[in-house]
C-alpha cells in the first residue's frame, strides 16, 4: 500500500512516522510540483495545490488532515469526481473547541472583559451581573463539533440554541433550521457562535443584515472560517455599540495583517487560529482505521458531499 502525504508547509515527516506505527504495511511518499508521482492507493493532504489533485485519479480516497473541506473544494473539478474526500471527525478537536468557546462565553457572561479594562486603569468597581436566563447562546452549525460545544456549555445552565441547514432535534436545545429559521434564531441569541462549514451559502453570513438582527449588546464568537464574517460590517456594529464584543479565531487573511483595524479595536479579542489544533497522532489513528474499513469494502463516515460543501 502506498500513501501520498502532502502539507503546504512540507512537514510530513512526523505524519509518516505515525503511519509507520499504525499502518506498517504502508509506504508513505511525498509530492513536489514537476516530479512524477508514483501510483498511490490513498492521499492524506491539507491545502493541496491543483496540480497535485489532477494526479490523483486512481486513488481510492483522499483524506483531509482537518475538519474543513473548503481548501480542497475551492479547486473545483481538479480532483476527479469519483474520488471520495474524507474529512476528520472529531480527532481531539471537539474538546479543544469546547474549551475555547466556554472560555469566551464565560468571559463575557462574568464581564471579565470589562474588568480587564477597569484593572488597566486602576478602577475598582463591581459591575451588575448578567442574568443567566436571558444570556442565550446560539451555535451556528450543529455538526460533530457544534454538538460537542453544546455539550460543553450545557452544565452552565444557559439557554442553548442551534441553527443548521436542515432540521434537527437536540435534547435541551432550541433548534432552528434553514433560511426561514435564521431570523428568529439571531433575534433570540445573545452570544452567537459560528461553527459552520464554509460554503457559498455560508460565506459572509455574519453580515450587516444578520448582525443587525442580534439584540443590542450581543457578542460574536467565530471559530470557523474568516470568510463567514463581513469584517467591515462587524467592526461598524462594534464601534456603534450594538455588538458588545467579538472573539475571533479565524480571518480572511492569515496571519492577520498588522495594519488591520481589528488589532486596534479593544472589544475584539484575536487568537491565531488555535481554537482546535489538529492532533496528529489521533488523526493518523482515525485515518488508518478508515483505510482499514475501505480495504475491507466497508463504508466510512465523514465523506464530503461536494454539492453541499461539507
Amino acid at each position: 500500500m502506498r500513501i501520498l502525504l502532502y502539507r503546504s508547509d512540507d512537514n510530513t515527516g512526523p505524519w509518516a512516522d505515525d503511519f509507520a506505527r499504525h499502518l506498517p504495511q504502508a509506504q508513505c511518499v511525498t509530492w513536489r510540483e514537476g516530479e512524477k508521482l508514483p501510483p498511490c492507493d490513498y492521499a492524506v493532504v491539507w491545502a493541496p495545490p491543483e496540480a497535485m489533485l489532477r494526479e490523483l485519479a486512481e486513488v481510492k480516497a483522499v483524506f483531509l488532515m482537518g475538519a474543513g473541506a473548503d481548501a480542497i473544494l475551492k479547486q473545483g473539478s481538479a480532483l476527479p469526481a469519483h474520488v471520495p474526500i474524507v474529512r476528520l471527525g472529531d480527532a481531539g478537536m471537539g474538546v479543544q473547541m469546547g474549551e475555547y468557546v466556554v472560555h469566551a462565553v464565560l468571559r463575557y457572561f462574568r464581564r471579565f472583559d470589562q474588568y480587564e479594562d477597569q484593572a488597566a486603569v486602576g478602577d475598582w468597581r463591581p459591575l451588575a451581573a448578567h442574568e443567566r436566563e436571558s444570556f442565550s447562546i446560539g451555535v451556528m452549525g450543529a455538526g460533530v463539533l457544534g454538538l460537542r460545544v453544546l455539550e460543553c456549555l450545557r452544565p452552565f445552565g444557559f439557554p442553548l440554541q442551534a441553527w443548521s441547514r436542515s432540521a434537527k432535534e437536540i435534547d435541551g436545545v432550541r433548534c432552528f433550521a434553514g433560511d426561514d429559521g435564521l431570523d428568529a434564531f439571531l433575534r433570540s441569541t445573545r452570544v452567537v457562535v459560528c461553527m459552520l462549514p464554509l460554503t457559498d451559502a455560508t460565506a459572509n453570513i455574519l453580515n450587516r443584515a444578520n448582525l443587525g438582527k442580534l439584540p443590542q449588546g450581543a457578542y460574536v464568537i467565530n471559530v470557523a472560517r474568516g470568510a463567514h464574517v463581513a469584517e467591515p460590517d462587524l467592526l461598524a456594529f462594534i464601534q456603534s455599540g450594538h455588538i458588545a464584543g467579538a472573539t475571533l479565531d479565524a480571518f480572511r487573511n492569515e496571519p492577520l495583517p498588522r495594519q488591520h483595524p481589528f488589532w486596534d479595536e479593544p472589544r475584539i479579542t484575536i487568537t491565531p487560529h488555535i481554537a482546535a489544533l489538529t492532533l496528529r497522532s489521533e488523526s493518523v489513528r482515525q485515518i488508518a482505521g478508515k483505510i482499514g474499513l475501505l480495504e475491507r469494502g466497508e463504508p466510512v463516515a465523514d465523506v464530503i458531499d461536494r454539492e453541499l460543501g461539507y
